[in-house]
C-alpha cells in the first residue's frame, strides 16, 4: 500500500485533547461494508446496532503511568518514557539514566522521594531492578505520568489517571490506552450484558509504535515494533464458540484485532508481535470492529481500510471532519460492520 492512499487533511481544532463529559458520550459514524450510506450515531446506540449474540472482545491492558521526569545531581531536566515495561523489565526510550529515589530536599520541597537519575557509562536499552529500585512498581505509580499523546498539547491531570484507562483495564505494561474501549461505560457494558452481547478478553500491551506516523512510500517496509499479547484460553474458547454457532466476532479496538489475528496467524495464544495489517489482508477471526478515528499515514487507519475497504474508510473520514466529530484517543468513534 502506498503511505500517500493514508493521508486526508484534518483540521487541528477537531483533535480531542479532553474526553467528553461523560466517558459513553461519544458520537459514533457507523460504516456498514457493501452499502453506500453512512449512519451517524452515539455509542450508546451499541446495543442496537451489532449482529445478533455478537462475542465483544476487548483488550484488558492497564495504562502505566510510564513517563517520568527526572532531575541529575547536576540539576538538569531528564524525561523518561517507560516504552515496554513487564513483569520487572522495561525499556526505555530517551537518555538511558540510572533512577534512584532521593530526599525531595534535594529540589527544596521538603519530606518524601523524589527522582534523580545517575547516567551509566555503558548504554543499554533494557533495564530492571537496577533501574527503577527494588519496588518498580510503586516509584512508577508515586512519580509516573500518564503518558498522553503530544497531539493532546497539555500535561496530564489527575482526572486523565481515570478517563485514559478503560473500565475493564487489569494487567499494566501499555504506555498508550486501547482508545475504543475507553467509550465502554458501565452503564453500557450492563446494557449490552443485557442484551445478550457475549464479552471475552485479550491483551495487548500498547507501546509508542502503534502511533508512530509512516514515513516511507510503502507500508511494507515501514518497521512495526514488537508489542506483547496474550489470548488466553477463556478467549480461545469464547471465539471458537462463536464461529462454530455463525456468531460475530467484534473487536473492541485495533490492538484486540491484532492479538487476535496474529494469534490466527500463527497459532502463539501469547508472545510478541510486529503483524502489520492492511488492504488484502484476509482476516482470520475479526468480523467487525468498534475503533475510534485514527492519524493520517498511520498503520492504525490502515487496519480500518483493511476490514472496511479503501473507499469507503476515505468516504467516512471526509464525513467525519465534514460533521466536525473529535478524532484521535479521546475523539468520537467508528463502527465497522
Amino acid at each position: 500500500m502506498r503511505t500517500d492512499d493514508l493521508d486526508y487533511e484534518l483540521p487541528e481544532d477537531l483533535i480531542a485533547a479532553e474526553p467528553p463529559p461523560e466517558r459513553d458520550g461519544a458520537r459514533m459514524l457507523v460504516l456498514r461494508r457493501g452499502a453506500s450510506a453512512l449512519e451517524h450515531r452515539a455509542v450508546l446506540d451499541l446495543p442496537t446496532l451489532l449482529p445478533p449474540r455478537a462475542l465483544l472482545v476487548v483488550n484488558d491492558t492497564r495504562v502505566i503511568p510510564a513517563r517520568l521526569r527526572a532531575t541529575k545531581p547536576t540539576g538538569g531536566k531528564v524525561e523518561v518514557l517507560l516504552v515496554r515495561a513487564r513483569r520487572r523489565r522495561a525499556a526505555v526510550d530517551g537518555p538511558r539514566p540510572r533512577l534512584e529515589a532521593a530526599p525531595r530536599r534535594d529540589r527544596g520541597r521538603g519530606r518524601g522521594g523524589a527522582l534523580r537519575t545517575r547516567r551509566r557509562a555503558r548504554r543499554r536499552r533494557r533495564a530492571g531492578g537496577r533501574l527503577l529500585g527494588d519496588d518498580p512498581w510503586s516509584l512508577i505509580d508515586a512519580h509516573g505520568e500518564v503518558p498522553l499523546l503530544p497531539y493532546m498539547r497539555r500535561r496530564p491531570t489527575d482526572d486523565d489517571r481515570a478517563r485514559y484507562q478503560t473500565v475493564f483495564a487489569d494487567r499494566p505494561g501499555a504506555v498508550a490506552a486501547p482508545t475504543a474501549g475507553l467509550h465502554l461505560s458501565e452503564r453500557l457494558l450492563a446494557a449490552l450484558d443485557a442484551a445478550g452481547f457475549e464479552r471475552a478478553r485479550v491483551t495487548l500491551h500498547v507501546g509508542p509504535g502503534t502511533f508512530a506516523p509512516v514515513t516511507v512510500d510503502d507500508l511494507d517496509a515501514h518497521p512495526m515494533h514488537a508489542e506483547w499479547y496474550e489470548v488466553p484460553p477463556a478467549a480461545r474458547e469464547a471465539v471458537a464458540a462463536a464461529k462454530r454457532e455463525g456468531r460475530a466476532v467484534v473487536a473492541v479496538g485495533t490492538t484486540s484485532v491484532r492479538a487476535l489475528e496474529s494469534w490466527a496467524a500463527t497459532g502463539e495464544a501469547i508472545g510478541d508481535t510486529r503483524l502489520l495489517i492492511q488492504p488484502g489482508y484476509s482476516f482470520k477471526v475479526v468480523d467487525a470492529l468498534l475503533t475510534n478515528l485514527h492519524l493520517p499515514r498511520s498503520t492504525l487507519l490502515a487496519l480500518v481500510m483493511a476490514l472496511a475497504g479503501v473507499e469507503l474508510t476515505r468516504r467516512a473520514y471526509a464525513e467525519a471532519v465534514a460533521e466536525r466529530y473529535r478524532f484521535f484517543s479521546y475523539g468520537d468513534a467508528t463502527l465497522v460492520l
